[in-house]
């Protein structure tokens, strides 16, 4: 039973690291799709920040599920030097995790829209809605 459950483990470790790859090449083939469309078409569909986003949004999910992977395969070899290597590939991909997450709020709480589109407004003052008043 041991065995069995050992070699599911790793079946699974693998099919989550394959996952991740699939995850990463997808965001890649979208990633230059957008990226290559933004630059040779007058139509701007996305900001280039836009495209960063979703790209780095990919990225750090397929970070998250190697690391789960990483543990998964640990937990049926629990060696010391293997487990020295999964801390080691922890602290370095949940650092990496970490700084994309706070760069993507960055650039997320930069290029927010408001829903009401008050820059129309700013530019074109003529443009904003008068509410009628009541009279009595």
């Amino acid at each position: 039973m041991k065995e069995i459950a050992e070699l599911l483990t790793i079946y699974v470790s693998h099919a989550v690291e394959i996952a991740a790859a699939i995850i990463i090449a997808f965001a890649l083939l979208n990633v230059l799709y957008r990226y290559l469309a933004f630059r040779f078409t007058e139509k701007k569909i996305l900001s280039k920040e836009k495209i960063r986003v979703e790209f780095g949004s990919s990225v750090a999910m397929a970070l998250e599920l190697m690391l789960g992977a990483d543990v998964l395969a640990t937990a049926v070899a629990p060696a010391w030097n293997d487990i020295g290597q999964l801390a080691a590939i922890a602290v370095i991909r949940t650092a990496l995790n970490y700084f994309l997450s706070k760069e993507l709020k960055e650039i997320h709480a930069e290029t927010r829209i408001p829903p009401d589109n008050h820059r129309d407004r700013i530019q074109n003052p003529k443009s904003q809605i008068q509410i009628p008043t009541p009279t009595s």
